[in-house]
């Protein structure tokens, strides 16, 4: 520890330190990192020394930004806080943005506005932008543009060796195919590069729908979708809201409908797609032109930590008896506890391979089916419900919180996962970085 002190001076923690605290704290609170040392990084530089100060003692490493995919807290080893890391470069003309390792969403999205572009962020903007396109990057624009990591065009990262590399499509190529989709498996991002899209306005928001209407506005729901064009990118999600002042009284403490809405088209063309459901009465609409700034408002994710688990599944398909089953398990009197039970609409560009290949997969399936519930809240019985309609799959961005990495595998075809496994031999052979949805080296997994 003191030849690491003398390289990183204050930005190295041990327990007790002024800081200590505030570099473990994230957005899920269901799971604590224990680490034994804190590298609070200012800079990659800092990063590289503490991975092979790691590698030499064979400490494992955990990466944090913003906690918002913890899966495997920290025991033991390092953990590297990478939050001040936060620097973000617009290119207007080659519509491309670079950002460090710490940056959230809401600061691409400010930086690339006044040029008319936008980023392909997730559904809260406050969400870290490297974990969130490591694992795909599936956001409230993706039918029109695909996933997030479909656009990166160089990631900056430091492998178990300690040595800084630049992963591309035409350098270090196998590794540019694994992170991108194989999470934080591969080593430490400090930079990327990434295309924005040429969006300065959308239509959306969200439609809220009373107890008394979940039904009709489910079974219309699955059925609009399947006409809609690719500029129209929507979820349905069934919310347990509290009991709280601040939630609309229609909607406090009973279980409510949320379509969410993002169309990259003219209003007009957009009322006219929503006149289905408009028509079942929403009790709150939402809907308008906005400027892309406001992308936060389709889904209206929480920003204040809480404790939760996430898991998902891929359907293949939706039909009336995939309703029911879903309004039993999860439905006004299921008793279901999880916060939010969200299908969300795939095909289009998602459905489509990038130009240059990567590890994000199982792009043929129809929705996505995720669950968000207390750490202790029973949710396995709504996915398990569902599987006759699954493709098998998860999505990894979905899968979150203790007990999450247990289903890595299923988020890749058996010959992606195969290929991880192997790569993950060459590039970090001892599983330095296994605090995540972690992917074994193929030697070390059991038969």
């Amino acid at each position: 520890m003191t030849s690491l002190k003398r390289l990183l001076g204050d930005q190295l923690l041990s327990p007790g330190h002024r800081g200590w605290d505030s570099e473990l704290a994230g957005f899920n609170t269901a799971a604590a990192h224990r680490p034994d040392l804190v590298v609070a990084a200012e800079h990659a530089d800092q990063i590289a020394t503490t991975v092979r100060y790691a590698a030499e003692r064979g400490l494992p490493v955990g990466v944090q930004a913003t906690g918002h995919g913890i899966s495997v807290p920290v025991d033991g080893g390092i953990l590297i806080s990478t939050g001040r890391l936060r620097g973000v470069d617009i290119d207007p003309e080659a519509r491309t943005a670079r950002v460090e390792a710490g940056v959230r969403w809401n600061q691409v999205i400010a930086a690339a506005a006044p040029y008319g572009l936008a980023p392909l962020n997730g559904s809260s903007p406050f969400v870290g932008v490297v974990g969130y396109t490591l694992g795909g990057g599936l956001g409230p624009m993706a039918r029109q543009f695909g996933y997030a990591a479909d656009h990166v065009r160089w990631i900056d990262v430091v492998t178990a060796d300690g040595v800084p590399r630049r992963a591309g499509a035409d350098e270090e190529p196998d590794l540019f195919w694994a992170m991108r989709g194989g999470k934080g498996n591969f080593g430490v991002v400090t930079a990327m590069e990434f295309g924005l899209m040429p969006v300065r306005i959308f239509y959306g928001g969200g439609l809220f729908f009373a107890a008394e209407s979940v039904e009709a506005v489910l079974d219309t729901w699955w059925q609009w979708t399947a006409e809609l064009p690719e500029s129209m990118t929507t979820s349905l999600a069934l919310l347990r809201l509290p009991d709280l002042p601040t939630v609309p009284a229609p909607l406090r403490g009973r279980v409510s409908a949320h379509v969410r809405i993002t169309f990259l088209g003219v209003p007009a063309d957009g009322n006219r797609l929503l006149a289905p459901l408009r028509g079942l009465g929403p009790i709150l609409d939402t809907v308008v032109e906005r400027s892309y700034p406001e992308i936060g408002e389709v889904h209206q994710d929480p920003v204040d930590p809480m404790p939760l688990q996430e898991r998902s599944i891929l359907l293949d398909s939706f039909d009336v008896h995939a309703a029911k089953t879903l309004l039993e398990v999860a439905g006004p009197g299921s008793g279901c506890s999880a916060y939010i039970v969200e299908l969300r609409h795939l095909g289009g560009a998602v459905a489509r391979l990038p130009e240059v290949p990567s590890a994000t997969g199982h792009r043929d399936t129809a929705f996505t089916l995720a669950t968000i519930a207390p750490p202790d809240g029973v949710s396995a019985s709504v996915l398990t419900a569902l599987e006759p309609w699954g493709s098998g799959g998860a999505y990894i961005n979905f899968l979150n919180g203790p007990g999450a990495e247990k289903q890595t595998a299923r988020a890749f075809a058996p010959a992606v996962y195969q290929r991880l496994a192997e790569l993950k031999r060459r590039y970090d052979p001892a599983n330095l970085f296994r605090f995540n949805q972690n992917i074994p080296p193929i030697d070390s997994r059991s038969s």
